[in-house]
């Protein structure tokens, strides 16, 4: 009898810890969201990380934008990069990576907008994470991407934003306005037209907003 009542107990102790772990594993389930199916044979495992976006637009307004982080790294033409170089500039930081479906589809449209906008002031660059680096390159040059990219194979330099606005989906672009604040973010493949309005619109604020 005494057997029974401590197994009943224990029973009773585990079933919280059962529960938990049911509904971690539901919320774990819910969120992933593979960018992109047909490149499952492609690093599947990084894409299981990793949720995918619809496109929404935040936009801050100035007086509640955040520093950005002063992340540095390596370009993939062995050039040093330091974000807070490009102080003075709009900045749009694309988080990207070869086996996602959205990141290939928006790569014309990003191409298009920096070639439009870089005389104005605004600058692109790409930040590679969770992939190869021959992977990697083999987009660049398939997609003639025109603007520096960054290597981040652990998505350190991603996840330095968590404390902004984080760009946990891939594809993400963040943007960042002339005094170095984190100003918007786009999460999922960007639309061209909205894209260069926002842009537009922050490249046309003063420096000292």
């Amino acid at each position: 009898m005494s057997g029974s009542v401590t197994g009943g107990a224990g029973a009773l102790r585990a079933r919280p810890r059962v529960l938990v772990a049911v509904l971690a594993l539901l919320t774990f389930s819910a969120l992933l969201a593979g960018c992109s199916s047909s490149s499952s044979q492609t690093n599947s495992s990084s894409q299981s990380r990793f949720v995918a976006g619809d496109g929404s637009l935040v936009l801050l307004p100035p007086d509640q934008r955040q520093p950005a982080p002063d992340i540095t790294g390596t370009t993939f033409t062995d050039q040093p990069f330091a974000l807070n170089a490009y102080r003075g500039k709009v900045v749009a930081l694309n988080v990207w990576a070869s086996w996602c479906a959205p990141c290939r589809a928006e790569a014309p449209a990003l191409n298009q907008v920096s070639r439009e906008l870089e005389p104005a002031g605004v600058q692109f660059i790409g930040l590679n994470t969770r992939d190869s680096k021959a992977s990697a390159e083999a987009f660049i040059q398939r997609f003639e991407v025109p603007y520096p990219n960054v290597w981040d194979p652990d998505a350190a330099l991603q996840l330095a934003f968590r404390d902004s606005l984080p760009p946990q989906a891939i594809p993400s672009t963040v943007l960042v306005d002339k005094q170095g604040r984190v100003a918007g973010r786009v999460l999922g493949e960007v639309d061209r037209t909205q894209l260069r309005q926002v842009l537009t619109e922050l490249a046309a604020e003063p420096a000292g907003q």
